[in-house]
């Protein structure tokens, strides 16, 4: 094989690792990636030295922790990118609606928050950056989970214990694909509503989720189409000012 076959094979040997979300033996990777036993033992001891992949036992292969590092580095770039194009954007939507405006990326099974701008209200909500929810409570979280695709749905909501719980986020779930966006009231703060809308990287993919949330005395039918209209229009430029920076980097 030359350079550029054996850099594709070594890639299609840390993907096949990472769909399998399994432990292979050298022999499932050879067939996995159609390739000589040999030539994917060799591929493998390379792949080890950087810790990209590393051994459990005899011929028990699994990804390294270097894959890991790889992985932070990139979502630590990808949220500064996200916060540096949201930031304006939220700034825009807070001050028209007088509202908290919220964003939160996932991470694993949580959902995180990385931004927020307070309303200029007195009585407002504050929420932390950092603070940490599951995914599956709260507006903010729920909105990330709805547009994940149908096998990540399924092992983020396998440790819900509760059945009756489980299927009311199912529920859910459905209810957020078909109107576009989350609404909560008192589900993570009492007396607190939230309405949240994904956004989406040049792929289409998830990554995000942009939320609006204050007192649930302000939330009036009068202003609910205002606020989704809003809301729904923020993160759509969000998405767009993503998709258009990714496109730019890449020519």
């Amino acid at each position: 094989m030359n350079k550029t076959q054996t850099i594709e094979r070594a890639l299609d040997i840390i993907f096949s690792l990472a769909e399998a979300e399994t432990i292979l033996t050298v022999s499932e990777i050879a067939e996995k990636v159609a390739i000589p036993e040999s030539t994917a033992y060799r591929l493998i001891k390379t792949l080890e030295q950087y810790g990209m992949v590393e051994r459990k036992t005899v011929g028990q292969i699994s990804l390294g922790l270097g894959i890991l590092d790889l992985a932070r580095s990139l979502q630590q770039q990808l949220d500064r990118e996200l916060i540096t194009i949201a930031r304006p954007i939220m700034e825009g939507l807070s001050n028209k609606i007088n509202e908290t405006s919220i964003l939160c990326v996932r991470s694993g099974s949580q959902v995180i928050c990385v931004q927020s701008i307070e309303a200029r209200q007195i009585l407002r909500l504050s929420v932390e950056i950092g603070k940490i929810l599951p995914l599956y409570l709260g507006a903010s979280g729920k909105a990330i989970l709805a547009f994940e695709n149908k096998h990540i749905i399924e092992r983020l909501l396998r440790p819900i214990s509760d059945a009756s719980m489980k299927r009311s986020v199912e529920v859910e779930i459905e209810k957020i694909k078909k109107q576009g966006y989350c609404l909560t009231f008192g589900e993570v703060d009492t007396n607190i509503f939230g309405l949240a809308v994904p956004i989406y990287d040049c792929d289409k993919r998830v990554i995000a989720s942009l939320t609006v949330a204050g007192p649930t005395e302000r939330w009036t039918q009068e202003n609910r189409e205002e606020f989704v209209n809003e809301v729904v229009s923020a993160a759509s430029e969000i998405s767009k000012k993503l998709a258009y920076v990714s496109n730019a980097s890449i020519k």
